[in-house]
């Protein structure tokens, strides 16, 4: 089978073991007649309630807080709904869960209970914090399931640069008492830390503490690219061709191995964008949406629910 690295006008193909999930057509116009289905400010959220809550218990070494984004109405009769971990980016030194709303408001309205949280931040907080942080969220959703009729196995991560890696980084950690993700959705993200960027870089020793040639254990550690193997689960996956910021050999090896591992995964080529216009590119929200339809949401025996 094939791993497909989709772009407009054609696509790439790298021979790969793989579970292949079917890719939207990248047809002249297919972006922009869903970009309007997918923007928030063309959205009727009317009903949509949002609440901001303290995830973390009292003993952690500060309050964390997100943003939860519910549904308008009732819950789906058939059951609870599927949750998405919206994450951040911002070098892991910056950034705020406010900077998710709109595609908060846009899950919510699509019928999935979105929560975007605040992580701490380098240089005052180091790897592992993040993690923990995010393994903290996904406790919090956990005990408060029953609370807002969460399905926490169908639970899904989406973030774009450091929040994609962040996202990344949860769905390759090894099995433990918390609910594993079931969907990764992650955009110009460094999936590998020890080869990003070559000369080295800022924000990575202030994230990992000091460079790849002191720390390389810790840079290991960090990288999603360490631990795939089979089983994790689907990856989508989006970069622009021309970033500058993190290089677009990190979407190509990380799709690869996880192709390699037989790991269902999608690789979109966003052509021309830099790292900033692949960030404001609202037009690769169509085919991440139906990679998580197709992917989390779904009824006994298999079909797909329609919202």
């Amino acid at each position: 089978m094939k791993l497909y690295f989709r772009r407009a006008g054609g696509r790439f193909m790298l021979p790969a073991v793989l579970f292949l999930l079917p890719a939207l057509p990248a047809e002249a116009g297919v972006w922009e007649r869903l970009q309007g289905m997918t923007n928030p400010e063309a959205r009727n959220t009317q009903g949509q309630t949002g609440i901001t809550v303290t995830y973390t218990p009292a003993e952690w070494p500060q309050p964390l807080q997100g943003d939860l984004y519910l549904p308008a109405g009732s819950a789906p009769s058939v059951g609870e709904y599927p949750v998405v971990l919206l994450l951040h980016g911002g070098a892991w030194r910056s950034g705020d869960k406010a900077s998710m709303r709109g595609l908060g408001q846009v899950l919510a309205d699509r019928g999935y209970v979105a929560m975007s949280i605040n992580y701490r931040l380098a240089p005052g907080a180091r790897y592992p914090a993040p993690l923990q942080d995010m393994q903290q969220a996904v406790r919090w959703l956990q005990q408060h399931a029953g609370e807002y009729r969460l399905d926490m196995g169908r639970l899904a991560a989406w973030g774009y640069a450091a929040g994609g890696h962040l996202a990344a980084l949860l769905a390759v950690q090894p099995p433990s008492d918390l609910p594993s993700l079931r969907v990764v959705v992650a955009g110009g993200a460094p999936m590998d830390l020890r080869a990003w960027p070559e000369a080295g870089d800022a924000s990575v020793t202030s994230f990992i503490g000091g460079s790849v040639a002191d720390i390389p254990a810790l840079y290991d550690q960090a990288s999603p690219i360490t631990f795939v193997r089979p089983g994790l689960p689907p990856f989508f996956l989006y970069h622009g061709t021309e970033d500058q910021v993190v290089s677009p050999s990190q979407a190509a090896g990380f799709a690869a191995a996880l192709g390699d591992a037989g790991v269902a995964v999608e690789l979109t080529w966003l052509q021309g964008l830099d790292h900033e216009g692949t960030a404001a590119a609202a037009q690769i929200r169509p085919a991440a949406l139906q990679f998580l339809d197709r992917n989390i949401v779904r009824l006994p025996g298999g079909a797909a629910m329609i919202w």
